[in-house]
């Protein structure tokens, strides 16, 4: 059996099958320093205007973030803690976005994925889009010996360890005129103590984790990355052009081609 079947063998019932025997040009957009909110947001705009326009390949970006929270649709005031002037979090801005969900923590040593991409081509709607997004983070996780899974109507991948049941990968995504927008956030390395300030994804009493937290070991999150890529590319049926970007502030079309993720 191909690797590419065996990998669809294992996807969840719903979840369309990789494209075994070719495989869709996509381009992957890796910043190395962590990026403002508002320059990835308006990035994604740009790449979503150009693949709405057939201008650009499906695309995704992964980076991290500088600290910031954003505030889905979903977000309700008691989402929102009250946080008192003195708090080393009170300086953290709060950005208010147009995707599903509630409230949710960005910062470095978390790796967040900005996929932007033509859905009908990869899914018939959104359930199942956001079900292979779980898809690749599970197997992402894999390959750290972490039992990632789904609770029902909770979007997003949970974890069971010695403290008890809790959240590492977020999942907020728009659908626009059929590109999607928005996306993933994998708990690395990342500081946890800023979701002490809010209700993650408006879920009272539930707790976040991170890969660090949970294996004890130091995470290198352009590995992590490397491994996301590679479950996107199985999952998805995706072939990568891979660009790297230094500069923070660059747009996607200027930051630098190379022929594959080793090659950094």
């Amino acid at each position: 059996m191909r690797a590419a079947e065996a990998a669809a063998a294992q996807l969840p019932s719903g979840v369309p099958p990789s494209r075994s025997l070719s495989k869709w040009a996509g381009e992957l957009v890796i910043f190395q320093n962590p990026v403002r909110y508002s320059v990835a947001w308006t990035l994604q705009l740009q790449c979503h205007a150009e693949r709405l326009s057939n201008r650009r390949a499906d695309t995704l970006m992964l980076l991290e973030h500088l600290p910031v929270y954003t505030a889905g649709r979903g977000t309700r005031p008691a989402h929102l803690k009250s946080r008192g002037a003195s708090s080393e979090l009170a300086s953290i801005p709060i950005e208010a976005v147009n995707r599903g969900g509630s409230v949710t923590y960005h910062g470095p040593g978390q790796l967040v994925g900005y996929p932007i991409l033509a859905l009908s081509r990869y899914a018939p709607g959104a359930k199942t889009y956001v079900h292979m997004l779980e898809e690749v983070l599970i197997r992402t996780l894999r390959h750290w010996n972490i039992h990632g899974y789904r609770l029902a109507k909770m979007p997003g991948i949970w974890v069971t360890d010695q403290k008890g049941v809790a959240k590492i990968v977020s999942i907020g995504a728009r659908i626009d005129r059929g590109i999607t927008l928005h996306g993933f956030a994998l708990n690395v390395m990342n500081d946890l103590r800023p979701f002490s300030d809010i209700v993650p994804c408006g879920l009272d009493g539930r707790r976040m984790t991170s890969l660090i937290e949970i294996t004890g070991a130091q995470c290198n999150v352009p590995v992590v990355a490397e491994c996301v890529a590679n479950e996107f590319s199985a999952v998805f049926g995706l072939e990568w052009a891979i660009k790297i970007s230094q500069d923070s502030q660059t747009t996607v079309a200027d930051s630098q081609p190379v022929a594959a993720i080793g090659d950094r």
